[in-house]
């Protein structure tokens, strides 16, 4: 195998580990728990699935079925219904149960077939094209992110691994891309990133940057910049202008800005 090969499947697996750990905590929910509201933007369980659910389908599309995805794509962005009206349509009558199901399957289906995936093909996207890497990168994030939502609100702990240093890795690259999709400058270079591991080592990026930094541990770096918690409800410490503005604006994701939570907005219940 090549090294691009390689890496390729090491995160198909940091993948399929985030969406099992989620699994596991669906597969207890109750019927009628689906249809509660988590505190992000008031999305029930159900929403929140049926978003990983489409997210993932249309990443099997977009390696097996090009014109297909292009074509769905086309009709979720022309739609006028909002984004939850329209997938809750595109999904169509299920319970919570048989979403899950579904969702479980569609993951799955996600997985062999990116096992096969020419490492280096670019992928198109509704923003930017990437790699399948990338996209099995971009996958995780969501998984985890948006299944923050649901342990917050069942009030189980999201147990930190080692598979936070794809998405940590994925914020610090991100940087600019904050920036840049609000039309603003970068206040300066990416400011140094140490952050402690799981496992209590560290990990760090930008090291030459002696000028602006982020400090903490991995946990809260990543819940920042995929907007999980507000910088203000974390341990993250900030040196320099350009980390403090960064940390404040954070989006690691594609599509229009978005800003963060309100601080005390997203904690567990």
């Amino acid at each position: 195998m090549t090294d691009a090969s390689v890496a390729l499947a090491q995160q198909i697996e940091d993948f399929r580990l985030e969406a099992i750990a989620l699994d596991r905590v669906l597969a207890h929910v109750p019927p009628d728990t689906w249809q509660r509201a988590t505190s992000f933007k008031a999305w029930t369980i159900w929403d929140v699935v049926a978003h990983l659910h489409m997210g993932d389908t249309m990443g099997f599309l977009t390696l097996t079925d090009p014109q297909e995805f292009e074509r769905q794509t086309h009709a979720r962005h022309s739609s006028p219904m909002s984004r939850v009206a329209f997938t809750r349509e595109w999904i169509g009558d299920l319970d919570g149960p048989s979403l899950l199901v579904r969702w479980r399957e569609g993951y799955q289906q996600l997985i062999d077939r990116f096992v096969s995936a020419d490492p280096n093909v670019r992928l198109k996207w509704s923003g930017p094209g990437m790699k399948p890497r990338m996209f099995m990168t971009s996958r995780q994030m969501e998984t985890w992110a948006h299944g923050s939502e649901i342990f917050d609100l069942l009030g189980v702990t999201q147990e930190p691994t080692a598979r936070l240093y794809n998405i940590a890795t994925l914020g610090v690259r991100t940087y600019g891309w904050t920036f840049s999709n609000r039309n603003l400058t970068p206040p300066g270079p990416p400011p140094r990133v140490q952050l402690s591991a799981p496992d209590a080592t560290q990990w760090v990026w930008n090291g030459d940057n002696a000028d602006s930094s982020v400090h903490g541990n991995a946990l809260d770096f990543c819940q920042v910049v995929t907007q999980v918690r507000n910088v203000a409800d974390v341990n993250i410490q900030t040196y320099g202008d350009a980390a403090s503005t960064w940390m404040k604006l954070a989006q690691c994701f594609a599509g229009p800005p978005e800003d963060p939570p309100v601080p005390g907005s997203r904690v567990p219940q």
